[in-house]
């Protein structure tokens, strides 16, 4: 039996910003990437809490340290800078894999700068 789980999460993060005019995805500063353990390219899921929109795109390393939260192509239309979002990744696992396994959580400040790493 597999599982799927919370791989990694970067919790209430500020959008910077939203722009339309990109193929999609979504940007994220390469330091809450790294922390979260979220790969360039890898699937995530976008939770924003300003608004409720739930969406599914793709993570893009940003310039690191940047706090850089950019809503890109059609994840543009469901949100805007300042609104609160969780990034989300999940994994697939045996049940033995996930009853051992903790997901990377980042929790960050108003400026997106990381103030804890959870497990």
């Amino acid at each position: 039996m597999q599982k799927q789980m919370l791989g990694g999460k970067i919790h209430r993060v500020t959008v910077t910003e939203a722009c339309i005019d990109y193929p999609g995805s979504i940007t994220i500063d390469k330091k809450l990437m790294k922390r979260a353990d979220i790969f360039p390219h890898e699937k995530v899921l976008i939770a924003n809490l300003t608004n409720g929109s739930r969406i599914e795109s793709y993570a893009i390393p940003g310039p690191a340290g940047s706090g850089v939260i950019c809503l890109n192509g059609g994840a543009a239309k469901h949100g805007k800078a300042g609104d609160i979002v969780i990034i989300l990744t999940f994994v697939v696992l045996t049940a033995a894999e996930a009853k051992k396994h903790r997901p990377k959580v980042v929790y960050v400040d108003s400026k997106n700068r990381i103030v804890k790493k959870g497990k």
